[in-house]
């Protein structure tokens, strides 16, 4: 293990989470009004994809790359025993993201080349640094962290090929959001029940989430073969057995993980909620695959209330614990996950009508953004400021 030195830089760059959870929040803020404006039709974005695809890419390989950067970089330090990577490297990485954010509405022109390469410059510079900490680290176990990143990175690449070859990258969108999905089983499947369980242990429960097992390997293998007829197959009767088994499977092993004793820690309750929403997503897509619902509930499901939601919870309770703060959500944390989980429940019902020029759509686009603003509120000092609450025995981090 290497010593760890004082850091004597900008705050926002002493740790990983730091950078890129501010950025993710703060971009998941103000990315959804955009897009409603877009869609309304009263603004168009500027560079080489559709508006669709532009909506898509960027919640997927905008908001979530940073998200899994920002979780990457805190936890390999814990995997390695290396310092974690701060300073200027982190500083050049949110440059790389700033910059493909800034190719993807166009303030490079319009070349899908050109644009391609600024966007996919971030994940496999992310790659890169992580593969480097792992070698130096001889931690060759966890070479594994790769697989995901350079998944994410191809997926990334093959959504621009497909939207310069068609003009609209359909099997991009469901790639990208079945990656981000599967990200979610693999890692929350390991975070969500020991989170539990120490918070069971603590609370002198004598209940404890099931450990991780051969269910739980049988359920990834059948939420992967699920997320690749989606992605692949959308329509066939196949895939809809596959999703379909996928839902009843992920649906037992949430119960296994006992979210039901948890309501006493919002942070937690939090966590359960988030990853209830996949086996959501797979019923729906399921129902999607034998015609008896829309293309888009399932994408909404998995994106907004799985993809959305477990990012939001796990930067809150990321930045809480790594700052030395207690794991305590407060109202407004609370409030703010609330309003997420709100917003892609009220999206399925599209452009329904709710109140009086209020419909489906723009409800949930409000949700969403009160529910980020609060949590930009109440993160963004936390993440931007060198204070450090004093460390409390037995903090939970991303370590357990």
């Amino acid at each position: 293990m290497q010593t760890r030195r004082n850091f004597t830089g900008p705050a926002l760059f002493s740790y990983g989470f730091r950078p890129f959870f501010l950025a993710a929040t703060l971009f998941g803020l103000g990315v959804v009004p955009v897009w409603l404006l877009v869609w309304r039709g009263d603004l168009m974005p500027g560079g080489a994809m559709a508006p669709v695809d532009w909506h898509v890419h960027e919640m997927i390989f905008g908001y979530g790359a940073a998200v899994v950067a920002g979780f990457l970089f805190t936890a390999v330090p814990n995997w390695t025993g290396r310092m974690p990577a701060r300073g200027w490297p982190l500083a050049v990485l949110l440059a790389l993201w700033v910059a493909g954010r800034l190719a993807m509405a166009g303030a490079f022109g319009d070349d899908p080349v050109l644009v391609m390469c600024a966007d996919g410059a971030f994940l496999l510079a992310v790659a890169g640094m992580i593969a480097r900490e792992i070698v130096a680290g001889r931690n060759w176990r966890n070479l594994k962290v790769l697989v995901p990143v350079s998944l994410l990175a191809a997926a990334n690449v093959f959504f621009h090929l497909e939207a310069m070859r068609t003009g609209l990258a359909e099997t991009g969108h469901r790639l990208g959001i079945a990656l981000l999905v599967f990200l979610i089983m693999l890692i929350g499947g390991r975070i969500v029940p020991s989170f539990t369980r120490n918070w069971l242990a603590r609370s002198g429960s004598p209940s404890r989430p099931v450990p991780f097992g051969p269910y739980d390997v049988a359920s990834l293998l059948a939420g992967g073969v699920a997320l690749s007829g989606w992605v692949a197959v959308p329509d066939a009767p196949a895939t809809g057995v596959a999703l379909a088994l996928a839902a009843v499977m992920h649906v037992v092993r949430l119960a296994r993980w006992l979210g039901v004793l948890t309501v006493g820690a919002p942070l937690l309750v939090m966590l359960h909620i988030a990853y209830g929403f996949l086996p959501a997503g797979f019923a729906a897509a399921a129902l999607g695959a034998f015609g008896w619902a829309g293309p888009d509930q399932a994408a909404h499901l998995f994106g907004i209330g799985g993809i959305g939601g477990m990012t939001l919870a796990v930067m809150m309770r990321a930045t809480l614990g790594h700052t030395g703060r207690p794991l305590v959500a407060g109202p407004a944390l609370t409030v703010g996950f609330v309003a997420v989980a709100l917003a892609a429940l009220v999206r399925l019902y599209g452009a329904d009508t709710f109140f009086p020029g209020l419909d489906g759509i723009h409800l949930a686009a409000l949700l969403w953004t009160a529910g980020f603003a609060l949590a930009v509120r109440r993160l963004l000092p936390w993440l931007a400021t060198p204070r450090m609450a004093p460390r409390r025995p037995g903090r939970a981090s991303l370590r357990t």
